[in-house]
């Protein structure tokens, strides 16, 4: 587990306590029993025969490889994770708080930082590295930035409120 060290801040996405614990079990989860199951069920597939028409072998596979990709993904994640407690309670957006803000003229809320810090709420996430996360970084309650969409167009963003999520 990283600490919260000026280099782990730099190279690392934030994650709370929460957020790391629950990837960490779901990583040893797929390191074990599930990577298990798969290649039993791609073994037993084998057994029927010819694999060029073997539907449950292909299936199988593509979940075999979907599962070394989210194991990859959460190892990496989780190995140079910037873990740490709740964020300040100042208004900042950083990741880790509940922003709400007013986003082309619209009101929204969602969660500031990694997707993996929401969990299984349905609760909107933007990354710090998105383009809207890289303009409303370190800006205060009350603050209006604009950025530069994906298509050209410049959004206006008014924060309304920076909050700790608690999740």
């Amino acid at each position: 587990m990283a600490t919260n060290t000026p280099e782990a801040e730099e190279t690392g996405q934030w994650l709370s306590q929460e957020a790391y614990d629950r990837l960490s079990a779901e990583l040893e989860q797929l390191k074990g029993p599930g990577r298990q199951e798969v290649v039993d069920r791609i073994a037993s597939a084998r057994e029927e025969g010819d694999l060029k028409e073997n539907g449950g072998y292909h299936a199988a596979k593509e979940e075999q490889g979907k599962i070394e990709a989210r194991i990859a993904y959460l190892s990496h994640l989780l190995e140079n994770a910037n873990v740490g407690g709740t964020p300040p309670d100042d208004g900042v957006v950083e990741p880790g708080m509940l922003v709400k803000a007013k986003v082309a003229g619209r009101e929204m809320e969602f969660i500031f930082g990694n997707r993996e810090i929401a969990g299984d709420t349905d609760l909107a996430v933007y990354s710090d590295a998105s383009p809207m996360g890289e303009a409303i970084g370190g800006a205060k309650e009350g603050d209006k930035v604009s950025y530069t969409a994906p298509n050209g167009s410049e959004i206006e963003v008014e924060i309304l409120s920076a909050q700790p999520y608690t999740g």
